[in-house]
């Protein structure tokens, strides 16, 4: 058993948060400091502490569903969210509950779906939904100057929602975006315009769903799609005659991986663990069960099964390396805390507080089929 086997095996709830009010948990983001936020389907921001995950403040402004937070890498103080009512709004971390220090606005038109903040602090990027039944834009801000306005615009690589944008962890000019239109598309931002800036492409044969870079060097992509495909990538291969792809399986649903030779219902997301140089992919039941794999040239392979946490779908997940501790929230609207030898402080497994009547529709999830394989001009394609 290696090393991440062995923190795995002995994680168990140490917090469970009481939530005041019914709301999906969309997304969490970690700051080194010791905070975590949270996006809510009630269009909210939570600051929590990471240890306790005590409510620290929330904020307010945002009035369409919220698309992704993302905190400052090399600032204390910032936070960002993005959403559907076409604006990114950095926060004061100093001081939960306050207006938003910045606000970044496109075109009128623009409804965002996916946000990130490249390494060095210096882009944010948000991807838009589909525009006029026709295009869907990359849209740039330098957030070092804030009164500037828009950077630039990409309208040429997407023609369909862009689901996910994520910068590289250490090439603050490379860019991954994931679309509904089935495409994964690889920028290098410091050629300038779209067209020279487009490095490659390559099909996930579905309604792309998130993507996150893998790998020692992180030249991998793991693309999870809406309908529960997963692929892996070594973009380290563009240049030869080998194979891009490490493994790919068009529904990890139908995988035999657990121990009563079931599957999951679906995947939740994937990150990779630099400490442990593996790739952590997460699955899980409807029931609210968990399931950590690793993946890699073999596969996926189940690390470990977290049961008796949520009541019902989780939604996001981050893995703290300095505290050797798992975050997961869900549509249970519950957050909890998993720490090897974790023993819980509060009582028993809380009951979903699902709200059947609105939440489902502030949550906006993308569940689109269709997609497209041609696009518009020349690419290198990923085989």
């Amino acid at each position: 058993m290696d090393g991440l086997e062995e923190k795995l095996k002995g994680l168990s709830i140490a917090r469970r948060s009481h939530p005041e009010e019914p709301t999906y948990l969309l997304d969490v983001a970690l700051q080194s400091s010791g905070l975590l936020a949270v996006s809510c389907s009630n269009f909210t921001v939570h600051l929590h502490d990471k240890d306790t995950l005590n409510l620290l403040g929330e904020y307010r402004g945002h009035s369409k569903p919220l698309c992704g937070v993302v905190f400052s890498h090399h600032s204390r103080d910032f936070l960002y969210s993005g959403s559907a009512d076409g604006t990114v709004r950095g926060w004061d971390v100093r001081c939960p509950g306050t207006e938003a220090a910045q606000v970044y606005k496109s075109d009128p038109s623009h409804s965002f779906c996916s946000l990130d903040l490249n390494c060095s602090d210096s882009l944010l990027c948000a991807g838009t939904e589909q525009v006029n039944d026709e295009d869907s834009f990359l849209v740039f801000w330098d957030i070092r100057k804030p009164g500037a306005g828009l950077l630039g615009v990409y309208s040429e690589s997407h023609s369909d929602d862009v689901t996910q944008v994520c910068f590289h962890p250490r090439d603050k000019d490379r860019l991954a975006s994931g679309s509904t239109d089935g495409l994964v598309n690889v920028f290098d931002l410091s050629r300038g315009a779209e067209e020279e800036a487009l490095l490659a492409t390559c099909n996930s044969d579905s309604s792309a769903g998130s993507v996150c870079w893998s790998g020692p060097d992180f030249t991998q992509l793991l693309c999870l799609s809406h309908d529960e495909g997963l692929h892996l990538w070594d973009l380290g291969q563009l240049d030869t005659e080998e194979p891009l792809t490490i493994f790919s399986t068009s529904d990890a649903r139908s995988l035999t991986l657990l121990a009563d030779e079931g599957g999951v219902d679906y995947l939740v997301g994937g990150r990779w663990l630099e400490d442990a140089q593996k790739l952590l992919v997460v699955g899980g039941k409807n029931n609210g069960d968990l399931h950590l794999m690793e993946c890699d040239d073999g596969g996926l392979r189940l690390l470990r099964s977290l049961k008796g946490g949520h009541a019902s779908t989780v939604r996001c997940f981050i893995w703290d390396a300095a505290g050797e501790a798992l975050v997961t929230g869900g549509e249970d609207a519950q957050l909890l805390l998993w720490k090897p030898g974790g023993e819980e402080l509060t009582s028993e497994k809380r009951e979903s507080m699902k709200s059947k009547s609105a939440l489902k529709l502030k949550s906006r999830p993308h569940k689109k089929h269709g997609y497209q394989r041609e696009k518009k001009g020349a690419r290198q394609d990923c085989e």
